[in-house]
């Protein structure tokens, strides 16, 4: 073997150890993001759970409104 060849074998194997090193941090992050992803996905459904009441929160408001409406026209006619 000349120098040339070991100088190449050494820079491929330098670029081989830092793809590596670069892949398996992402590859760790990437298993514990999927550790986690069925509890997230509980957390969500039970805020969906617990939030699917507020539906119904426009038309609350919406005769909220109305009633408040008829309020002031009240206190209008009667001078206040």
């Amino acid at each position: 073997m000349t120098a040339g060849w070991i100088v190449g074998f050494a820079i491929g194997v330098v670029i081989v150890l830092v793809v590596v090193a670069l892949v398996v941090p992402i590859l760790a992050l990437a298993r514990s993001i999927g550790r986690a992803a069925p509890l997230i996905d509980e957390q969500l459904k039970a805020a969906e759970a617990s939030t699917a009441v507020l539906t119904g929160l426009r038309t609350t408001i919406d005769h909220a409104e109305v009633i408040v409406a008829g309020l002031q026209r009240g206190r209008a006619r009667l001078g206040g």
